[in-house]
């Protein structure tokens, strides 16, 4: 008896740890197969002029060919950083531009999607279902959809091919505030009953208790929000015709065509701030997104609301 549910016992392990080993080749797999772009970008930034027309040449000139692989060049050089970051005024003209949008629609989504995620949270008013349903209508329409309507609205106000074309319309994103609503919802009800018998009002009890409480909802949004208007194609490419207005994300497709060494070059340095931010920020935006699906229908009895 013994005897026969210890081999079972035994079999038993053996699938499991067979089905983990499959598991984790295939995951394995999937990360190499990932990465594998990212190996070849860094390596033919490192390559010249010659050897990059040898791998891939054929790809560039559109000839139906493979391009070549190479984890290391045979003829390493750092000519194309060198003239990216010393010769290169427009690159740098593209990637301020970039830091500007970005950097502007985080700063309007913190004043506007912050209070406006605590309002939905924690406040009852009229036509508030109304206003949620179409905030939650917007967040799931694509660029396309509202493309002609914010051309429209942007042209009457005189903002077409400006800067504030594109941080306008995103600092008034609705993502943010999807995402932060649930992380304010989720706070304990108990908390803020116990500050306002402490007598601090509605301002004190979101300054004192909201914001800190919600700081891993915060963090991720602008983690999100980094990373999605960094990297923006349509928005700058519908709104801006003037070259000098580019982001990085147009700019860096016509740099292929002038000097390709350079442009694997950029599309390196490009990457270096979403990455960095990334890895800096990965425990906050996983502690967000937590913190965002949290909300149970049980908490939502006990949350506090005023």
């Amino acid at each position: 008896m013994k005897d026969g549910m210890k081999d079972a016992g035994l079999e038993s392990y053996a699938r499991r740890t067979k089905g983990s080993r499959l598991v984790r080749i295939l995951l394995c797999t999937s990360a190499g197969i990932m990465v594998l772009p990212l190996l070849m970008l860094c390596a033919d930034s490192l390559m010249g002029s010659r050897e990059l027309a040898e791998t891939c040449g054929a790809v560039l000139a559109d000839q139906g060919e493979w391009a070549g692989f190479r984890f290391f060049p045979d003829y390493p050089t750092l000519r194309a950083y060198v003239r990216l970051l010393l010769d290169s005024p427009e690159y740098f003209t593209a990637f301020w531009n970039s830091m500007l949008h970005t950097m502007g629609v985080l700063a309007g989504q913190l004043l506007t999607a912050v209070p406006a995620a605590w309002a939905f949270a924690r406040f009852e008013f009229p036509g508030k279902k109304i206003l949620w349903f179409l905030y939650m209508l917007l967040m799931i329409l694509p660029f396309q959809v509202t493309m002609v309507s914010g051309y429209l609205v942007l042209s009457g106000m005189h903002l077409m091919d400006t800067h504030g074309a594109v941080i306008l319309p995103g600092i008034f994103s609705t993502l943010p505030v999807f995402i932060l609503q649930k992380t304010f919802a989720g706070l304990p009800g108990e908390v803020v009953e116990a500050a306002r018998l402490d007598g601090a009002g509605n301002v004190r009890i979101f300054l004192d208790i909201g914001i800190p409480m919600g700081m891993p909802g915060i963090f991720s949004i602008l983690i999100l929000g980094f990373l999605e208007y960094w990297n923006a194609i349509e928005q700058p490419m519908t709104y801006l015709k003037t070259e000098a207005q580019w982001p990085l994300s147009l700019y860096l497709p016509q740099m292929i065509t002038r000097e390709t060494a350079s442009a694997f070059a950029a599309s390196i340095v490009t990457l270096l701030p979403a990455v960095l931010l990334f890895f800096t920020g990965q425990e906050y935006l996983e502690a967000g997104i937590a913190a965002s699906g949290m909300e149970r229908s049980g908490d939502l009895k006990n949350s506090g609301r005023y």
